[in-house]
């Protein structure tokens, strides 16, 4: 039996200490309060910017968005900051997520002081997309531990068509000429893990997968957020607040597959 050594909380260690909001911020671009509105307005559209801060005896006190400015003085279309957009630079990926389900932007605290702001278009960036991929992997190496651990013996195989066992064998035969040291479920796919597992009412039961419909439709969700990361694709634009919910969601799976302790099957 191989024993994984990754889990939740190995990526939650990984990333909560060492990769941060810090890792995805921007610097906020400011001006002083009274600045004239007209021209702050052309230099964000010139540069595609949605926010500015406001700048109050050179300390950012507050922000403008583009969509307000016209004529006057910046500090007369101040926004002050509330307590809900400001947050810490170590602020964890998985926090920043939640703070922009229903904002737009949030703003980085630097030492006390407003100094970065971070956009759903940052969420593209490698720190979210490794922690992103780390997660749905883990699942996927969890999966297949509790397959091997309730069918031994390769017992899953009458689970799946005869199409996709075949094209298992031809990958574990592939490997083997390879020397590579694996055996025929180390070949399975991420949708062939799938389809055994919500084919086992103990194992969706176990996984938290049930009922079928929604434990299905989460993990064709997952495949197709790792098929997107892993060719570089968007997973921000048509995919919000429903990244959200996945990420959460992804996370829930894989503690309870962490935890989950399966029989083998009994053979009759």
């Amino acid at each position: 039996m191989k024993h994984l050594k990754s889990s939740a909380e190995d990526l939650r260690e990984l990333f909560d200490q060492n990769i941060t909001m810090r890792h995805i911020a921007e610097p906020l671009t400011s001006f002083d309060a009274d600045y004239p509105a007209s021209a702050v307005r052309l230099f964000m559209e010139d540069r595609d910017y949605d926010v500015v801060g406001v700048r109050h005896d050179g300390l950012v006190s507050g922000y403008v968005k583009r969509s307000d400015l016209d004529d006057g003085t910046l500090g007369e279309h101040i926004c002050r900051f509330v307590s809900s957009d400001r947050l810490p630079d170590t602020t964890p990926l998985v926090d920043v997520f939640e703070a922009l389900r229903d904002s737009s932007h949030v703003f980085v605290l630097l030492l006390g002081q407003v100094g970065g702001i971070v956009t759903r278009g940052d969420l593209q960036k490698a720190p979210v997309r490794m922690w992103l991929f780390g997660l749905v992997s883990l699942i996927e190496m969890q999966l297949l531990r509790i397959i091997r651990e309730h069918y031994p013996n390769d017992a899953w195989k009458s689970l799946l068509s005869d199409g996709r066992l075949a094209k298992a064998k031809d990958y574990h035969n592939d490997r083997r000429r390879r020397n590579e040291a694996i055996d025929l479920a180390d070949c399975l796919q991420f949708a062939d893990k799938r389809d055994i597992v919500l084919a086992t009412t103990e194992l969706r039961s176990t996984a938290g997968l049930e009922p079928k419909g929604s434990g299905e439709r989460l993990l064709k969700d997952l495949e197709k957020l790792r098929d997107n990361l892993a060719h570089a694709q968007d997973i921000v634009t048509g995919y919000w607040p429903k990244l959200v919910d996945l990420a959460r969601d992804a996370e829930v799976l894989l503690r309870r597959c962490e935890a989950a302790v399966v029989l083998p099957i009994v053979a009759t």
